[in-house]
C-alpha cells in the first residue's frame, strides 16, 4: 500500500487516486459474475453470499461520486460493477442477490443504490436494458414490503423511494411518509439524532446526518422546507462534531462500529456535497477537518498484504468487531468520498485547507460528554457518563469508560478473570476474593457539566459507588466514595500506551519508559505519556501488561495502575490522572490539581 500511503491527500486529484487505490486491488476479489466480493473468511450475522453482496454495494459510496464528479478514471471500474449490478438483481442468474426478509442486512446495501438513482441516473439506471432496469428495480422494491429496525435503517428505504421517484418508477408514498415522520422523531436537539435514548455515537453524524444531507440535495426543489431543515441540522451539529478531532485529524475512538475508520469524516463529506458549512467551519476548515482524517487514516497498518481493508481499529483485530461485521464492511468507509461529486471549481476544492481548533472545554449534554483538549489541539480527552448500548460487543468498553482520548485508544476486555485480560484502562475495577473483576456498566444517575461529571454506578450487587470526574487541563481528578458489603479488590487505570514503537532494525524496539511506587505510576515515551497518582486509599502503583490486541491502536500496550484494598463498608478513593502527547512525564502532581482534589 505505499501508494496510498504517499498520497498527499490535499487535492481532488489526490483523493481520486486514493479511491483508485483502494478500489483496484478489490477487482481481484469478485465472484466470475462480478455480484459478490470475497474478501476473507471470518463471519458475520448474516450468511457468506450476503456478505459478499454487501462487499460489493459499499464500494459504490466513493464509485457513484466518481462518476457523478464525471472522474474518467471511474469508468474501467464502473464497467465492472455495473455487470455485477445488472446480474445480482437478476433472478435468472446464479449470483442473483436472492429475495430478502424482515430486518434483512440487504436492507443497508440498498441505500447507495438509492442514492445512485438519484445522483447519476444517466448511468446506474438509463444505461441498462428495460429488462435490466425492472430487475434493479423490482429487487429494490422488496425494502417496501419487509419490517426493519425503528431507527437509522428507515433512511434506507427513503433514498430508494425518492431514486425511484428520480427515475420515474412507481414510489411507495406512504412509506416514504411514515419514514420521513419517524426520523422527525429521532431528533433530540442541537443538530443530535439517536437511534435510542441512550445510544450515543458516530451514527448520528455518518448514517441520520449523511443521508439526510443526501435528501437535501436531491429533493431541494420537492421538499424545500425539509431540505432545508436538514441543512439547518447539520449546519447547527458541524461545530460540536469538529470537537471530537485533533489537530493531526484523528477522531475520537468512541462506541461500535468502529472498523468503518474514516467513515468518521464522511459527514464533512457530506456537508461539502450539500453545499453546508457554519459560521466557525468555512469551507477551508471543512476541507482540513475532512483531508486530515484521511491522511492518518491512511498511514495507519489497516491493510492486509494484498491492499484490503481489515477489521479492526488501529491494525487488523477481530476482538474489537461486532456481530454485523462481514470482511467487507470496513468498505462503509468508502462514504467519505462523497465530496468527489462536487466539479473542480466547487469552492470546497478552491478553498485553502485551514485549521479548526474548537473551544478548551465543551459540554455537549445532547451527547453527555465533556470535550477537553490541550492549548494545541494534539490531544482530545471525553468525559463521559448516562451513555449504554445493550447489543453490542463490547458496549462497556465502547461507551463506559471514565475518560476517551484520540492519543490513546480504549482497551476491551477479553476475559475477566485477571487484570491483564482485562485491560481495564480508564476505568475502576473491582473483585471480590473468589469472583470476576467488574467495571462500570451503567449509571444509575449522572450529570455533567465543564466543570465535573458526576455519576452513580454499581458494579456488581451490593456495591454502590458515587463517582466524581473533574478536568483539570491534560490532568482530571477522580474521586469515588464506595459502599460495599463486602472487602473488595480494587484496580483504577490511566489510559493504555504502545508498550514499545518499531527501532531502525526489525530486530530491534524502542521501550515505552515505566515507573511505579507506592504513590503512582506512570509511562511514557514516543507515543505518549499518562500517568496515575494516589491521593487517598490505595495502597501501591504497578504498570501492568495487558493481554496483546486488546488495545484498539497499538497490539502491545502497558497501563499504569493504582491498586486499593476496599473494606466492607464506605470507602473513599481519589487520585489524579494525566495523559499528554508529547514525552513528558510529569514529577509531581501540579498544585493546582492538588486543590481540585482537595475540593471535590
Amino acid at each position: 500500500m505505499n501508494g496510498i500511503r504517499n498520497n498527499p491527500l490535499r487535492t481532488r486529484q489526490d483523493l481520486v487516486d486514493a479511491a483508485l487505490q483502494l478500489i483496484t486491488p478489490l477487482t481481484q476479489c469478485l465472484t466470475p459474475g462480478k455480484a459478490r466480493l470475497m474478501l476473507g473468511d471470518s463471519g458475520a450475522s448474516y450468511p457468506v453470499g450476503v456478505a459478499g453482496m454487501e462487499g460489493f454495494s459499499r464500494v459504490l459510496w466513493a464509485l457513484v461520486p466518481m462518476l457523478a464528479g464525471g472522474c474518467p478514471e471511474a469508468e474501467p471500474l464502473w464497467a465492472i460493477w455495473r455487470e455485477g449490478l445488472i446480474h445480482g438483481t437478476d433472478p435468472a442468474h446464479e449470483e442473483y442477490w436472492g429475495d430478502i426478509g424482515p430486518f434483512d442486512q440487504r436492507m443497508v446495501e440498498m441505500a447507495v443504490m438509492g442514492m445512485a438513482l438519484c445522483l447519476i441516473p444517466e448511468r446506474f439506471y438509463d444505461e441498462l436494458t428495460p429488462a435490466q432496469q425492472d430487475n434493479l428495480c423490482s429487487w429494490l422494491d422488496q425494502i417496501n414490503h419487509h419490517e426493519m429496525p425503528k431507527n437509522n435503517w428507515q433512511f434506507f428505504r427513503i433514498l430508494v423511494n425518492i431514486g425511484f421517484m428520480n427515475v420515474g418508477r412507481p414510489v411507495n408514498e406512504s412509506r416514504l411518509r411514515s419514514d420521513l415522520d419517524d426520523m422527525e422523531g429521532h431528533y433530540v436537539a442541537d443538530g443530535w439524532y439517536f437511534d435510542k435514548a441512550t445510544q450515543r455515537d458516530y451514527y448520528t453524524l455518518w448514517a441520520f446526518h449523511y443521508y439526510g444531507l443526501v435528501y437535501a440535495k436531491v429533493m431541494e426543489r420537492h421538499d424545500p422546507e425539509r431540505a432545508a431543515r436538514f441543512r439547518r441540522r447539520a449546519r447547527l451539529i458541524l461545530p460540536r462534531f469538529a470537537c471530537w478531532f485533533d489537530r493531526e485529524g484523528r477522531g475520537l475512538p468512541y462506541g461500535r462500529s468502529l472498523t468503518y475508520r474514516f467513515a468518521q469524516s464522511s459527514f464533512f463529506s457530506a456537508c461539502a456535497l450539500s453545499g453546508v458549512t457554519s459560521e466557525e467551519i468555512g469551507w477551508g476548515e471543512l476541507k482540513g477537518l475532512l483531508l486530515r482524517n484521511l491522511r492518518f487514516w491512511m498511514q495507519q497498518p489497516i491493510f492486509d498484504r494484498d491492499g484490503i481493508l481489515t477489521i479492526g481499529y488501529g491494525y487488523p483485530n477481530l476482538i474489537i468487531s461486532e456481530g454485523y461485521n462481514a470482511p467487507g464492511s470496513p468498505y462503509w468507509a468508502m462514504k467519505a468520498f462523497a465530496v468527489l461529486a462536487l466539479p473542480p471549481e466547487h469552492p470546497f476544492w478552491q478553498a485553502k485547507e485551514k485549521a479548526y481548533t474548537p473551544p478548551s472545554v465543551f459540554c455537549d449534554e445532547q451527547v453527555r460528554l465533556v470535550l477537553t483538549r490541550d492549548g494545541e489541539n494534539r490531544q482530545v480527552i471525553a468525559y463521559t457518563a448516562g451513555n449504554h448500548a445493550y447489543e453490542h460487543m463490547h458496549e462497556d468498553e465502547k461507551y463506559e469508560k471514565f475518560a476517551y482520548s484520540s492519543q490513546f485508544a480504549f482497551s476491551v476486555v477479553k476475559e475477566a478473570g485477571t487484570l491483564s485480560k482485562g485491560a481495564f484502562d480508564s476505568m475502576l475495577a473491582v473483585k471480590g476474593d473468589k469472583d470476576l473483576w467488574h467495571a462500570r456498566s451503567g449509571c444509575d444517575s449522572f450529570s455533567l457539566s465543564e466543570r465535573a461529571i458526576d455519576f452513580t454506578w454499581s458494579p456488581v450487587d451490593g456495591v454502590q459507588i458515587e463517582s466524581r470526574i473533574i478536568p483539570v487541563g491534560m490532568w482530571h481528578v477522580r474521586k469515588h466514595v464506595i459502599h460495599s458489603d463486602r472487602p473488595l479488590k480494587g484496580a483504577e487505570a490511566a489510559f493504555a500506551i504502545p508498550r514499545d514503537l518499531p527501532g531502525k532494525r526489525l530486530c530491534d524496539c524502542i521501550p515505552t519508559a515505566c515507573e511505579a511506587d507506592g504513590e503512582k505510576a506512570l509511562a511514557h515515551g514516543a507515543a505518549g505519556s499518562t500517568a496515575i497518582w494516589a491521593i487517598r486509599g490505595y495502597e501501591k502503583g504497578e504498570v501492568l501488561r495487558p493481554e496483546a490486541n486488546t488495545n484498539l491502536m497499538c497490539s502491545r500496550t502497558v497501563l499504569p495502575t493504582l491498586h486499593a484494598d476496599i473494606p466492607a463498608g464506605t470507602t473513599t478513593l481519589v487520585c489524579a490522572v494525566f495523559a499528554d502527547a508529547g514525552d513528558a512525564a510529569p514529577a509531581a502532581i501540579p498544585e493546582e490539581v492538588k486543590l481540585v482534589a482537595q475540593s471535590c
